[in-house]
């Protein structure tokens, strides 16, 4: 398998999101140290969630990190249990910017959202928490990739811990934000549902759709 994929380019990336990495620890060590224990540790969320911005740099590099090894992670994915793939740059870079574009979006959206019904504080507050776990998710991505390139684990196994490993996460996440703001999804339940399936998983629903047009 990992004779059908070309392994140069993803070599580039990868680098490119370990210095993304190291960029965001040289830019802030102890938020980087913090940020690494942020899994059943609240304190990264309850230090730094009032210094945050609307760009923030050290989000930032992680994010390039993440759209990366996501996308890696993807590829090989497909190609290991979908169909065989000699790479190729350009579609890779399609993978890329898809991944990129929807979750700019996501972001962008859940602040006008905000901004609309003035709760810009709280939804602030609450996309600070999931950028978190989300770029938490793009360092075990890019493990993953270090594991499938360039050693001779089991893919299948890899790629299946890995999955599990980042809806772990991820749902570590979601219940993190739905314990801190229960009081207020509560007795608007409705409405979460709806952003739930419109925002959370309609996004991924498309890209899901993508994947499968491109096989066909």
């Amino acid at each position: 398998m990992r004779n059908l994929i070309t392994h140069e380019w993803f070599t580039i990336f990868t680098i490119i999101g370990l210095l993304a990495i190291v960029a965001a620890k040289f830019l802030n060590t102890m938020r980087f140290n913090d940020f690494l224990y942020v899994i059943g540790n609240s304190k990264y969320l309850k230090i730094y969630t009032k210094d945050q911005k609307f760009v923030d740099q050290f989000d930032s590099f992680l994010f390039i990190n993440l759209a990366l090894s996501s996308s890696i992670f993807i590829y090989y994915s497909y190609t290991t249990f979908v169909s065989p793939l000699t790479f190729e740059l350009t579609i890779f870079l399609k993978l890329l910017f898809a991944i990129s574009t929807i979750i700019i979006i996501k972001v962008l959206l859940e602040r006008l959202i905000g901004s609309l019904f003035e709760i810009d504080s709280l939804i602030d507050n609450y996309l600070f928490q999931k950028t978190t776990f989300k770029n938490y998710s793009g360092i075990i991505f890019l493990i993953a990739n270090l594991l499938l390139l360039y050693t001779s684990t089991n893919a299948n196994v890899v790629i299946i811990a890995t999955f599990i490993l980042i809806c772990l996460i991820n749902l570590i996440g979601f219940l993190t934000s739905f314990k801190n703001y229960q009081k207020i999804i509560n007795p608007n339940f409705f409405y979460f549902l709806l952003y739930l399936c419109a925002l959370e998983i309609g996004p991924y629903v498309l890209l899901y759709k993508v994947i499968r047009e491109y096989n066909a």
